[in-house]
């Protein structure tokens, strides 16, 4: 699937990953392959994915995640 990580300056991050994982407001989730279609909104936290087998994390301070189509974008604030 594909993982965008938008801030509004730039596109952050554009690739293939296995699994992405967000803090959501109700509680942190994980998206992988063929997962439905859902727009969450996002608190501060870490986010994680897997690319190419390796496991990247960072902190954000919220924004909010779309997923469709084994496309999941995630906007920062």
């Amino acid at each position: 699937m594909t993982l965008k990580i938008i801030s509004a300056e730039q596109i952050e991050f554009e690739g293939t990953v296995e699994s992405v994982t967000l803090p959501g407001v109700m509680g942190s989730f994980q998206v992988l392959k063929n997962h439905a279609a859902i727009i969450a909104a996002l608190t501060e936290g870490k986010m994680s994915y897997v690319a190419d087998g390796n496991n990247v994390e960072r902190d954000i301070h919220g924004g909010v995640a779309d997923v469709k189509d084994n496309v999941v974008s995630v906007c920062l604030y």
